[in-house]
């Protein structure tokens, strides 16, 4: 499999950290999926969609466990 963007064969599975947005919260999702290592394209399959999908669903309800890991700063 050659890269749609880049064209290069260097496609490997790496674990990345998916962002989803929540209010003003930024939530990181780790999975393992597809990467171009030369320019960084992402391919995800049907199954890492769902699964996506379905914590992004349980974060609107209220649902799921979050570890706070850092914070943003502003300046305004």
């Amino acid at each position: 499999m050659n890269c749609v963007i880049c064209h290069s064969p260097r496609i490997e599975v790496e674990e990345v950290k998916e962002e989803i947005l929540l209010d003003n919260d930024v939530v990181l999702i780790p999975v393992k999926l597809l990467v171009c290592k030369n320019c960084g394209e992402r391919y995800y399959d049907r199954k890492t969609m769902r699964f996506l999908e379905k914590i992004e669903e349980n974060l609107r309800k209220g649902e799921g466990h979050l570890k706070e890991i850092g914070k943003v700063l502003m300046y305004g």
